[in-house]
């Protein structure tokens, strides 16, 4: 399949696996761009940027296909030395970086004196506009449907989308709640350049996580997710469980709460320690609405190969009917 973005990216297939904390490491990135997409390692997954070093350098002794890194900025009182980790991509050689989170405007131009093409994810228009103004090569537009952070605004992706696309002049890639070449084909007629995934490949042979995480969120629906830190104003998209009713149930009380009542509820640790286990009531596990589009855990390749199968299909008797 041949886009704008598979040509600026040099990948086969127009489809990306976005990155995700704990999961984002170098046997799922290096199956992902194996198979025709293109793979994401997670750089703050990496405890240090020596750490980081070392995996790109793990991720390239299992791939000789492109794939990137991704470096999500967020603010936190004690933030994590993230000057230190642009480095480490840099020097490592790094081609492609997926930035979330802030726009980190101050590192771009570091970023493109390198070499480095830019993806960057965001959940509104007007973000994209800004960070298009900013130099980013692509837009990464992440609608209400998608785990982790969809923003304030509940913007679905049959708006979202064509909106991006209509107001930017550089590609775009639909994120959210995509998990068959359906999504693709339908990301593809929206006038995006390719789609980006999360939930799809965390739910891969390949994804570093414990298989009965993988088993428990398959098997959930489309209304088996749960909108955390409403009233905190930063939605967080994750899997229904015991974990996140009670953040839930906590927001809920009168008088409301603040991030210290369900810290330990939500903390990184706890949750990177229930992906391990295997027990999906022990922490958060961030999960998009496509989880009710799922039925199976294949492998990257099985995966992208059917997705490309079915976009086809899905594109062609469209295309038969505009013709009718």
């Amino acid at each position: 399949m041949k886009t704008a973005v598979t040509e600026l990216l040099g990948i086969r297939y127009p489809i990306i696996q976005g990155g995700m904390m704990w999961v984002g490491r170098a046997e799922l990135a290096s199956a992902v761009s194996n198979a025709g997409g293109l793979g994401i390692l997670t750089a703050l997954t990496q405890p240090t940027p020596d750490a980081l070093r070392d995996e790109i350098e793990r991720c390239r002794t299992l791939t000789r296909e492109p794939f990137g890194v991704n470096l999500t900025v967020l603010p936190t009182a004690s933030p994590p030395p993230y000057a230190e980790y642009l480095q480490a991509i840099i020097d490592s050689g790094v081609k492609i970086v997926e930035t979330a989170g802030n726009c980190p405007k101050e590192y771009f131009d570091k970023l493109k004196a390198a070499g480095i093409t830019i993806l960057h994810k965001c959940t509104s228009v007007r973000h994209a506009l800004s960070a298009q103004r900013s130099g980013v090569d692509v837009i990464s537009i992440d609608s209400f449907e998608c785990a982790g952070h969809p923003g304030e605004d509940d913007v679905g992706g049959l708006v979202l989308i064509p909106a991006a696309v209509k107001a930017l002049s550089i590609p775009v890639i639909a994120s959210g709640g995509i998990a068959d070449g359906y999504g693709l084909a339908a990301a593809l007629v929206l006038g995006a350049q390719g789609v980006n995934m999360g939930t799809r490949f965390m739910l891969t042979q390949e994804a570093p996580i414990h298989s009965g995480i993988k088993e428990s969120v398959v098997q959930g629906s489309e209304r088996d997710t749960v909108l955390i830190f409403r009233t905190l104003k930063n939605s967080g998209r994750v899997f229904k469980n015991a974990i996140s009713e009670q953040v839930v149930a906590i927001e809920r009380q009168p008088g409301g709460c603040t991030f210290e009542d369900v810290r330990p509820l939500v903390a990184g640790a706890r949750g990177r320690a229930t992906l391990e286990s295997g027990n999906v009531n022990d922490g958060l596990v961030w999960a998009s609405q496509s989880i009710g589009l799922m039925n199976d855990i294949p492998t990257c390749k099985e995966l992208l190969d059917r997705m490309v199968r079915e976009c086809r299909v899905q594109l062609a008797q469209a295309a038969e009917l505009a013709s009718a």
